[in-house]
């Protein structure tokens, strides 16, 4: 029902080398663009006021060893060793780290799960006996009882979730900003002046009208890009190093950090906040995970990014090393690094860089608002897949541009990349220590491991964080308080929508017609049955909706042929379509009403109408033909009124689950190949056919939520003023639009909820 659909699995099992050389050098262009243009203004931002570049060196020696480590601790050891193994079935970010605990610990914040959901391959492929013992097992019961943690740790991911949000809007402004002020060495102050912000701003739109090609043509136009990128400022480090300082490799000595420290005491500290800059870009590693494979973004910034980020540093401290006194008062920075009659061409390679060093945060923000809009956290908007290949990568227009005017909003305000950087560090590290808190709860609960490995993780790597956080926090007024207050805004919104939704569903369940309803009305349901299939969307995966009651007393007939369709995201990346379907009878078989229940992981491409309603049809008639083969089997009874739920796909098995609100055991799985079926069996898969012929009705709720009657002020406010306008300005669900006009009514209710 997206404008592209995805065949197959994103990810290979085996990729052909030439397949992972191929990903490793589209990720160059995608995902480390923003972390290979950091140079450009790591020791600009540390320099800018707290400390001073002096005779003795001991400034510059001690931002190298602080640069070379940072780089090395975070982005090296802790994502590319650690991190990025804890992929989510090859997905990853914030809210991967989030679904993997929501799978082993069962504290999904959605409403409508089932037992038959853990059977998915991609939940049973999993090392699902994590826990069963010592401090793992005493932390999964301590979430899974106490309703305060799972919404702590909810309010954990969605921090995460809106601080890459921020850093989507930020990064953007200060890669392009610090490329364009190269100008100043270049021309005249006076001018510079003038054209520097026009100049960043026409940069920063024609980025994000870019973003509609996708990552698939961005990738192999932008990774030249940045293999030129990386070239110059290795070969350029080189350089330096040999011509001005070849013994500035003593610097990386952690024992220059101390210098460093001694030396500058609380200035020091107040510059770490530029430092932190050297990592930024480090998260879309992981948040792009999805995008290519993890193979290809490890042997990209092993065997490229990183040997060429730590050259070029290594490079600018060589030349400050031997420059005190730097010409034209240009603050310090690359530009005056590089040979004069290069600068030019460095420049233009420079502003292309940065456009492609906003591509990886851009698109790490499009995942991440996808998966918290499948979470049931962030309003529905309009996801286009881009590629008919791998699911994980989407465009979705309205952030795109609410991105941009926001870029455009921060680069106009500031002006400068001083107070932009400060924001963009607090945006980048925040992110970081969620990541970490999220890991280390991974380790204990998912790979069953040591609670002391868990801890020596968060320690270490938390440690650090927190340093570099705190002094990114005491930059708050000088533009760090940017992405709190758009991390503030985004929480909101995500809180009240969850908020809202969640319950809209719980006025569902407590208002859903009981069985004995139905069962009183007959076959006939109490009114005149016409030719036609009746397809009643709903959000329960059990009972019926009273969507059906109000649409039963207002209207004298209804279709012969009646299916409860629920839609809905399981907390894995993909569904298989062998496993999209769970179908089951709902009351006794003459009455010939259906629930269908279909199921898609949080990267899957809902399917187009044609297809979809093809699918649905010859899912729900291979459920009669394998009920119907399973009752001759064992008895010559009716069937049970009770609800179970059978997994119906294209493999000659299927799954029965009891979705009974008493049931907790599934059923034995049951093989069979075109089961023989009587007379009756074929009759009813006929008249399902003869249905569908005479045409498909969509009916679908258009509910208006309130308060309850007595409900306290913020309540009233959340769901009155807020989740009704959020509702109001939301995309309806992608499958509506392909429901055809002329088919499809709308049953009006008000829920108070």
């Amino acid at each position: 029902m997206d404008n592209e659909g995805c065949s197959g699995k994103h990810t290979l099992k085996k990729e052909s080398w030439r397949t992972v050389f191929a990903l490793a050098y589209q990720s160059l262009g995608v995902v480390y663009g923003d972390l290979s243009t950091s140079p450009l203004y790591v020791y600009k931002s540390t320099f800018a006021e707290d400390i001073q570049h002096s005779e003795t060196n001991e400034e510059i020696f001690g931002v190298l060893s602080f640069a070379f480590w940072t780089l090395t601790l975070v982005p090296l050891v802790k994502y590319v060793f650690i991190v990025l193994r804890a992929d989510d079935n090859g997905e990853g970010g914030t809210f991967a780290l989030y679904s993997l605990l929501c799978r082993h610990a069962r504290v999904s914040t959605l409403p409508n799960g089932q037992l038959a959901d853990e059977d998915l391959y991609e939940y049973r492929k999993e090392n699902n006996e994590s826990c069963n013992s010592g401090v793992g097992l005493k932390l999964r019961s301590a979430l899974e009882k106490h309703r305060v943690l799972q919404m702590i740790l909810l309010t954990l991911a969605l921090l995460g979730a809106c601080m890459v949000i921020g850093d989507g809007v930020l990064t953007p402004a200060i890669s392009v900003f610090s490329a364009v002020s190269g100008l100043e060495l270049l021309v005249s102050k006076h001018h510079h002046q003038y054209i520097e912000v026009p100049v960043v701003c026409m940069i920063l739109v024609f980025l994000f009208s870019l973003q509609h090609f996708g990552t698939h043509r961005i990738g192999f136009l932008f990774g030249p890009v940045v293999i030129t990128w990386l070239l110059c400022i290795s070969s350029i480090g080189i350089y330096n190093i040999f011509h001005w300082n070849p013994h500035v490799y003593q610097a990386l000595s952690p024992y220059y950090m101390y210098k460093f420290l001694k030396k500058t005491r609380g200035q020091g500290w107040m510059s770490l906040g530029g430092i932190l800059l050297c990592i930024t870009g480090s998260e879309a590693m992981y948040a792009d995970l999805g995008h290519f494979s993890q193979l290809s973004i490890k042997m990209a910034f092993s065997f490229v990014v990183y040997p060429s980020l730590v050259l070029a540093y290594m490079g600018q401290a060589a030349y400050l090393s031997m420059h005190h006194i730097i010409e034209n008062d240009y603050p310090i920075g690359f530009y005056v690094s590089v040979p004069e009659k290069l600068r030019w061409p460095v420049l233009a390679i420079a502003i292309l860089a940065a456009v492609v060093g906003s591509q990886g945060m851009i698109t790490g923000t499009f995942s991440i608002i996808k998966q918290c809009s499948a979470f049931g956290c962030f309003p529905r908007v309009k996801i286009i897949h881009t590629s008919s290949k791998i699911c994980g990568r989407i465009y979705i227009p309205e952030i795109n541009w609410t991105l941009m005017l926001l870029c455009l909003a921060v680069t106009i305000g500031f002006r400068n990349t001083k107070h932009i950087s400060n924001a963009s560090g607090l945006a980048v590290i925040t992110v970081m220590l969620v990541t970490t808190c999220l890991m280390s709860l991974v380790i204990i609960i998912c790979w069953n491991r040591s609670a002391l490995l868990a801890i020596a993780f968060m320690l270490f790597f938390g440690s650090i964080e927190a340093l570099y956080f705190s002094a990114a926090l005491i930059k708050f007024l000088e533009g760090a308080w940017v992405p709190v207050a758009l991390s503030f805004v985004f929480l909101i919104v995500m809180s009240v929508w969850h908020y809202g939704t969640r319950k809209k569903y719980e006025f569902d369940v407590q208002n859903k017609v009981s069985l004995n309803w139905l069962l009183r009305a007959g076959p006939e349901l109490g009114v005149v049955r016409v030719r036609g299939i009746g397809l009643i969307h709903t959000e329960l995966v059990s009972g019926i909706p009273a969507i059906l009651s109000h649409f039963v007393a207002n209207l004298p007939a209804f279709h012969q042929v009646l299916v409860f369709l629920c839609i809905k995201y399981v907390p894995v990346p993909h569904v298989r379509p062998e496993e999209r379907f769970l179908v089951g009878r709902v009351g006794p078989r003459e009455y010939r009403v259906y629930r269908c229940i279909a199921r898609y992981g949080y990267h899957d491409a809902l399917l187009d109408e044609a297809a979809f309603e093809e699918d649905l049809v010859c899912t729900i008639a291979y459920f009669i033909r394998s009920q119907w083969s399973h009752h001759n089997k064992h008895s010559e009874d009716g069937f049970e009124s009770n609800e179970k739920m059978t997994v119906v796909g294209r493999p000659s098995s299927f799954s029965v689950w009891d979705d009974s609100e008493d049931a907790e055991v599934p059923m034995k799985r049951v093989r069979f190949v075109e089961p023989e079926i009587d007379k009756r069996g074929e009759a009813e898969v006929e008249e399902l056919m003869e249905a569908r012929e005479a045409g498909m009705a969509f009916i679908l709720g258009h509910c208006h939520v309130k308060a309850k009657a007595g409900s306290g002020l913020m309540k009233r406010i959340g769901i009155d003023v807020g989740y009704d306008f959020l509702r109001r300005n939301s995309r309806e669900p992608t499958y509506m639009k392909s429901f055809p006009c002329a088919s499809t009514l709308e049953v009006g209710m008000i829920y108070h909820v």
